[in-house]
């Protein structure tokens, strides 16, 4: 444990069960997963929206607020109070979600000086990689009441109800309830199954978050933070004829995939103390919703998420040869693919999509290519999550214990982007200093707002 988080206490004074405000009606007791759903990686998604100071004096009110208000929303996201049963089915028996209060001594401006990751993940009911996501509990808050006033609201959310537009929608409808704007809320939308018709998955294994070799090393975490002016730069370095406009995402992404190499191929020089170019993959996770022709709902919850896959192999040449705008047009062309398949609908056929993701686990567990996922969390409106005491002062993702993956995080200015690294400890020691990934970004500042 770091330093940071083992002198910072984090003690639980209340846990209690949320049951739907309204019981949920027998004809939608059973809620059929798709098969995006099935196929998502066992593990909770959580995040943190973090508050700033205010009278300490008010938090048993403002507690109580977000305990009736999220009772409230369970009626409308019923799924989530239920528990999934077999491998295709939530039995929505109204069984609660989980909502803890927790007393962190300390005040605000101590997590927000240098983010801890370790420190991060205390402020959340549950581990990530709990199996509870698939057997227990589909939903749990955690409010971390600070010294100062302040307050911190830990989200852990099944993966294999919601991606991120899901949580995104969820969150949505919890405050525009608790602000009772009902010409404001946003309905979730259900009948992804319809679309995407569940598989037998009986003989199958879940997709691995990481290949065995990678989850047996220790993995490092970092907080890289782009400013909206070092992203407009690098957004200028690497365009070409081919992408003439990167976006922000594909232009962060190149670099961090760049440096990846690097890094790897330096970790693993050649006999005679060379670093050649290890083969590698790098995949965003993609929202389908947009893509989709005609476009889905953005309400519609569940899984709509398919991977684009960009590879990069030069066996033999040293990392010198690596150009940027390369690698910026491979992943606008691995994009593109995605959206191409979207198009043809050749991504939501069944058949196809289990073979897809059997190629992808195949991929996952060759030892001799380097496989990064990279996921967007921007543009999603996060910072306007206000339960009625005003906007967070920051939201982060808080990061899982999987190597090479990434996420990526809009700061609060909405141009700027924190990245959140995973890398073996050898990989990242080399990652970190690179100089050119330090051009335009800084490692862990201080949060700004």
């Amino acid at each position: 444990m770091s330093k940071m988080a083992s002198q910072i206490k984090v003690e639980i004074i209340e846990r209690q069960t949320v049951k739907p405000s309204s019981p949920t009606p027998h004809h939608l007791r059973n809620y059929e997963l798709s098969h995006f759903d099935q196929n998502a990686f066992q593990i909770y998604l959580s995040l943190l929206l973090v508050y700033p100071n205010a009278d300490a004096t008010t938090n048993n009110e403002r507690c109580q607020h977000l305990l009736q208000s999220l009772s409230k929303t369970l009626t409308h996201f019923y799924p989530l109070a239920g528990r999934i049963k077999g491998d295709a089915v939530i039995e929505c028996n109204d069984d609660g979600a989980e909502f803890a209060k927790a007393r962190v001594k300390c005040t605000i401006s101590e997590i927000l000086e240098h983010p801890d990751p370790e420190l991060l993940r205390r402020f959340l009911a549950i581990e990530h990689e709990s199996s509870e996501s698939v057997t227990g509990t589909l939903l749990r808050v955690q409010i971390n009441l600070f010294e100062c006033g302040g307050m911190a609201i830990g989200l852990s959310i099944s993966h294999k109800f919601a991606d991120t537009s899901t949580l995104s929608t969820f969150i949505n409808c919890w405050t525009a309830t608790a602000h009772d704007e009902s010409n404001k809320l946003m309905f979730p939308k259900f009948g992804a199954a319809s679309l995407l018709s569940p598989l037998n998955l009986s003989n199958s294994e879940p997709p691995p978050l990481q290949p065995e070799e990678a989850a047996e090393e220790k993995c490092m975490t970092r907080r890289f933070v782009f400013d909206a002016s070092k992203i407009a730069a690098l957004q200028s370095k690497v365009a070409s004829s081919v992408v003439p406009k990167p976006t922000r995402v594909e232009a962060v992404s190149a670099l961090i995939w760049k440096c990846q190499i690097e890094a790897s191929s330096r970790s693993s020089p050649n006999m005679l103390g060379t670093s050649l170019i290890r083969p590698s993959l790098f995949s965003h996770p993609m929202n389908l919703r947009k893509y989709a022709v005609p476009p889905l709902p953005e309400n519609l919850v569940g899984n709509l998420v398919d991977f684009s896959i960009a590879d990069y192999s030069h066996p033999g040449e040293s990392t010198s040869v690596i150009d940027l705008k390369d690698l910026t047009a491979k992943i606008k062309g691995a994009l593109e693919k995605i959206k191409q398949r979207c198009a043809s609908k050749v991504v939501f056929d069944s058949n196809k999509a289990r073979e897809k993701m059997k190629e992808y686990i195949d991929v996952v567990k060759n030892a001799d290519i380097d496989t990064y996922v990279c996921s967007s969390w921007c543009r999603f409106p996060f910072y306007e999550a206000d339960f009625g005491r005003g906007k967070p002062s920051w939201v982060s993702y808080i990061p899982v214990e999987a190597n090479n993956l990434t996420v990526l995080m809009d700061k609060r200015d909405g141009n700027g982007i924190e990245a959140w690294v995973n890398l073996s400890q050898e990989n990242m020691a080399l990652f970190e200093s690179n100089e050119e990934l330090l051009a335009y970004a800084s490692l862990n500042p201080r949060v700004t707002y």
